[in-house]
């Protein structure tokens, strides 16, 4: 699509955010089933169905421009996407996939609110307040789904990611070194065995030969 004007900018930018958004409609079910916390994974489900309903406020406003419902591939968001399955895939104790997720999360919000703020911007001086206030409603969403998954990761998730299979805070007990044998000395438990046995055997006070 040629962009030749701000109205040229504005369609581009709303096929763009909508292809974003259907790749999130796949994206979000998978890191709710990755989630090892209730409370995050509630999350996911809850902004799955606002993603949903955001995706037909997007088609109201391109009927609202006599312009048909297609996205443009978001190469951004299959790159938040991939860093996200990245997440999945290597974290392999939950409360740190947890942590993982938010991060992976906040980074889509934030994509999302820069773009819907533009998109606002863009349709209040074009006129178009009917897409105001629709783009309105999601850029609102968007920045509450933000603070949430702060709240979580601040409140718990980190925390308990710090700690990981051990308590915050603490070390592994150090363990004392053994005197490594001289190159040449090695022993086992039986040569050891048959020192202690000369030893016992040979008279004390013996005088050298």
């Amino acid at each position: 699509m040629k962009i030749r004007n701000l109205e040229d900018l504005f369609v581009a930018e709303l096929r763009d955010i909508y292809h974003a958004e259907k790749q999130l409609l796949k994206a979000l079910p998978r890191m709710a089933r990755a989630s090892g916390s209730g409370e995050l994974r509630n999350a996911f489900q809850e902004h799955l169905e606002q993603t949903q309903h955001q995706v037909e406020r997007l088609e109201d406003v391109f009927a609202e421009l006599d312009q048909k419902a297609k996205g443009k591939t978001c190469e951004a968001m299959e790159g938040l996407v991939a860093e996200g399955k990245d997440v999945i895939n290597n974290a392999v104790e939950p409360d740190a996939r947890d942590a993982g997720l938010i991060a992976s999360a906040q980074k889509v919000e934030h994509y999302e609110i820069a773009s819907y703020g533009c998109l606002v911007s863009w349709a209040e001086q074009l006129g178009h307040q009917r897409a105001v206030e629709l783009l309105k409603q999601t850029l609102a969403e968007e920045k509450a789904a933000d603070q949430k998954l702060t709240e979580l990761a601040e409140r718990r998730t980190n925390r308990e990611a710090q700690q990981g299979d051990g308590q915050a805070g603490e070390r592994p007990a150090e363990q004392p070194r053994l005197q490594q044998p001289e190159p040449g000395h090695e022993f086992n438990d039986e040569t050891h065995a048959a020192e202690e046995e000369i030893a016992e055997r040979e008279p004390a006070g013996a005088p050298d030969m």
